[in-house]
C-alpha cells in the first residue's frame, strides 16, 4: 500500500463477501464529515478490490443521504448483474449515530466495464488557457483541511475574494493536482471531480451553507490513459445551470494536460440562505 496520504484516507480493510471497514481521515477533513470526494474515491475502491470486478469504472453515483461522522464505518459493495461487457454494483456506508444505532450515510452505485478499441472523439474539446506553470498558485487562506490536499492554480472564477453579494457567474477554470504529487487512478479521478468548491458562492459572492446531495461521475479515460497522465495536471471547468428553490446542479469537465477529456461529472447540490 502506499504511503500517500491520499491511498491511506481511502484504505479498506477487506472482511470478505463484498464487504469492507475503513475510517475517514482528518487530512480531508471538511466543514462537516471528510471531502465528498474523498468518501466517492472510497467508496469506489470497494469495488476495484473486489475478486469479481469485470472491466474497469464506466460510471459512479454517490449520495450523500446524511454526513459522514468522522471514526470508523463499514462499507458494502456488490456486483447485483454480470453481464457480457457490463457490471453493475450496489454500495452503502452504514455507521452507528449518537445513540448506537446503525444508520445508512452514503448510498452509492457504480457501472464497470470491459472496454474494447474502438474509433473514439473528444466532442467537448480543452478550452485555450495559460500552461500550469504560467498560473500563480491559489493563495487563499482556507478553513477546511481538504484543501491542502490538492495544489490550485485557478485561471478564472476563483474563490470570491470579497462576500459582497455581487457575483455575476458560475463558472470556473483551473488547473490543480494532488500535494504532494500522485499517479492519477481511477479513484483519483473520483475525488478531483469533486474539487470545486459550491457554485451558489460564486454566483452570489456570498457565503452560504451548502453541501453535495448527489454526484454522478462519467469516466471517459480508462486505468491505460490515465496511466499515461503520471502525476501531472488536471485542468477542471465547473458551472451550474440553475438555482432553485434551495437547490442547484453542477456539471464539471476534466482534462489531462494534453487535452483529452477524462471524465465528466454532474452532482446537485443543497443551498441555504
Amino acid at each position: 500500500m502506499s504511503t500517500h496520504v491520499f491511498d491511506q484516507a481511502m484504505a479498506l480493510t477487506v472482511m470478505g463477501d463484498g464487504l469492507y471497514t475503513g475510517a475517514t481521515s482528518p487530512a480531508y477533513a471538511n466543514m462537516i464529515g471528510p471531502y465528498g470526494g474523498i468518501t466517492a474515491a472510497t467508496v469506489l475502491n470497494g469495488v476495484m478490490q473486489h475478486p469479481a470486478l469485470l472491466g474497469e469504472p464506466l460510471s459512479l453515483t454517490v449520495n450523500y443521504a446524511a454526513g459522514l461522522a468522522d471514526g470508523a464505518f463499514e462499507l458494502s459493495a456488490q456486483p447485483v448483474r454480470t453481464n457480457r461487457s457490463t457490471q453493475h454494483w450496489v454500495m452503502a456506508v452504514p455507521q452507528a449515530d449518537g445513540a448506537g444505532q446503525r444508520q445508512t450515510v452514503i448510498t452509492a452505485s457504480a457501472v464497470t466495464a470491459a472496454r474494447r478499441d474502438t474509433w473514439s472523439v473528444d466532442d467537448e474539446p480543452m478550452p485555450e488557457v495559460p500552461a500550469p506553470h504560467d498560473v500563480p498558485p491559489y493563495a487563499v487562506p482556507s478553513p477546511v483541511e481538504w484543501i491542502r490536499r490538492y495544489e490550485m492554480r485557478p485561471i478564472e472564477g476563483a474563490i470570491p475574494s470579497e462576500w459582497d453579494g455581487r457575483g455575476s457567474g458560475s463558472l470556473s477554470r483551473l488547473w490543480f493536482r494532488d500535494a504532494p504529487s500522485r499517479p492519477l487512478d481511477m479513484c483519483g479521478l473520483a475525488a478531483q471531480a469533486d474539487v470545486f468548491f459550491p457554485r451558489v458562492w460564486l454566483r452570489r459572492a456570498t457565503r452560504v451553507p451548502a453541501g453535495t446531495v448527489s454526484m454522478t461521475v462519467y469516466f471517459h479515460a480508462g486505468v491505460a490513459q490515465l496511466a499515461e497522465c503520471g502525476q501531472g495536471w488536471t485542468l477542471g471547468q465547473a458551472r451550474a445551470q440553475a438555482f432553485r428553490n434551495g437547490f442547484f446542479d453542477q456539471t464539471a469537465l476534466l482534462w489531462n494536460e494534453n487535452g483529452h477529456l477524462l471524465c465528466s461529472s454532474h452532482q446537485v447540490v443543497y443551498f441555504k440562505e
